[in-house]
């Protein structure tokens, strides 16, 4: 049954559910309807039956154990499942709040690419949401970076209130929040509900403590690099060629250059120098080329700043003027 999309259809207006009951995904249309029910297709078969079909309507029309789709001359036939063999969702929580869709989709770009996707260490899969100061929080860390946002302003939770929503969820609600419409967002006790425009999205919420994430960021940093931001990317993707089986990129700073150096054995190197103001002692630290470029491309504005401690500590990724961001990065030992 979790591999079928239930259709419901009342008057001109058709509801669309797909759920695998860790994530549901509900959606209301307006269709030209003749009588009200409902039915359960095969999801696959059916979006590609759809896509498949030429320009103008699509008819659907069930008729006992068969359904048509239906298109110009194109006519298809499916077997239903069993409408009655559908989960029963449980209705979201009564209490909601409103977020600004610009925001809060921008803090979802920044904080979901830090979320772990490895199964087996589940609270490392969710972005933690919290009450910080007069605002919200959102973290997500996978053990080799974190990306902490937050969101003044907007009292979603109460004091001290901590949930944990599965990245994979809120990877969905960014593609939704896209569209421009603000978010309501419900909260129960197992699970959280974020309505988007005529979309739900409804996700169980994950059990369990989250990191303590804030011993991991350096109450100090002695050296600092700005350089700007997109000639930065461009450089760490020209070197990165050079940069097979996870060799690390170098970054030697000092003065008012910042060197770009990737070194592969039996390959071959590649070197690139950009302008940058550096304070601090002059050092040499090497960063994953991927998770370098996540953070810089994460961080708003034209210019970021690199804070480091020494080659072996983490080092924190801002953009110059906005201080609501942070991606914190493990470096990578080199010889």
């Amino acid at each position: 049954m979790l591999s079928g999309l239930k259709l419901e259809q009342k008057g001109n207006k058709l509801t669309v559910t797909g759920t695998d009951l860790d994530l549901t995904i509900q959606l209301s249309i307006e269709v030209g309807g003749d009588r009200d029910g409902g039915v359960v297709l095969p999801a696959r078969l059916s979006a590609d039956i759809v896509r498949s079909l030429g320009q103008g309507k699509v008819e659907v029309a069930v008729e006992g154990e068969e359904v048509s789709i239906s298109n110009g001359r194109s006519n298809f036939v499916v077997r239903p499942l069993n409408f009655e063999d559908y989960p029963k969702l449980a209705s979201p929580a009564a209490s909601s709040v409103t977020l600004p869709a610009t925001q809060f989709g921008d803090a979802l770009r920044q904080v979901v690419r830090a979320a772990s996707t490895d199964e087996a260490r589940p609270i490392l899969t969710g972005v933690m949401m919290t009450a910080e100061g007069d605002g919200l929080r959102m973290v997500a860390t996978d053990s080799y970076r974190l990306a902490v946002r937050d969101l003044v302003g907007q009292q979603v939770l109460s004091a001290d209130q901590k949930v944990l929503v599965p990245g994979r969820a809120l990877t969905e609600l960014q593609r939704l929040v896209s569209g421009g419409d603000d978010v309501t967002m419900r909260l129960g006790d197992r699970d959280a509900t974020f309505e988007v425009g005529s979309t739900r999205l409804t996700t169980r919420l994950i059990e369990g403590e989250f990191p303590n994430y804030r011993q991991l960021i350096p109450a100090s940093h002695p050296n600092s690099l700005t350089v700007e931001r997109e000639p930065l990317l461009e450089a760490i993707r020209r070197v990165k060629i050079l940069a097979k089986d996870a060799t690390p990129v170098r970054l030697q700073m000092g003065g008012d250059t910042l060197r770009l150096t990737a070194i592969t054995q039996d390959v071959g190197n590649a070197t690139e120098e950009l302008d940058a103001e550096f304070k601090g002692s002059e050092l040499t630290v090497a960063f994953n080329p991927d998770y370098l470029a996540a953070g810089v491309e994460a961080c708003n504005g034209t210019s970021i700043t690199l804070f480091t401690l020494d080659a072996l500590k983490p080092a924190v990724v801002r953009g110059v003027g906005h201080d609501d961001y942070l991606y914190l990065l493990m470096p990578v030992r080199v010889p």
